[in-house]
């Protein structure tokens, strides 16, 4: 069996992107029905670690990054054939390499909420979400 490699993707596909979303779950909270809001989130994006076995991209953590103060993951998936293998936790531990200065917030998604203080992530209560401008009082 091939091993893992991690690198830094600068021009992930669509295809790709929506494919590790589909097969970690997580799409069931992306607009995997809009492609093209699906390339923006990767046009913006400024650092994209990726797990491929071969060619196959299994594992994906997206962020926004200052570099120096705050790095917010925005999804780490990656393929449910592929968990319980350290595949997310190698993810976020280059994420966190790639910005040793900034600390790194995500927003969990439900299923993940006991994952990540196991890995030794702190949980916060302080977050706020505005989904539209017409919520704000």
């Amino acid at each position: 069996m091939q091993t893992i490699s991690y690198q830094v993707e600068e021009h992930l596909s669509v295809e790709e992107f929506f494919q590790v979303l589909q097969s970690s779950t997580l799409a069931d909270r992306r607009p995997v029905g809009e492609p093209d809001r699906l390339g923006k989130m990767l046009e913006h994006a400024n650092l994209i670690i990726t797990a491929r076995h071969g060619d196959k991209l299994v594992g994906i953590a997206r962020s926004m990054t200052d570099f120096v103060y705050c790095t917010y993951l925005s999804e780490l998936a990656v393929d449910i054939d592929y968990q319980k293998k350290g595949i997310g936790k190698e993810l976020i531990r280059i994420t966190k390499e790639r910005t040793p200065k900034a600390k790194l917030i995500l927003l969990a998604a439900p299923n993940a909420v006991n994952y990540y203080p196991r890995i030794g992530m702190k949980h916060w209560n302080q977050c706020y979400v505005l989904d539209q401008l017409n919520e704000l009082v």
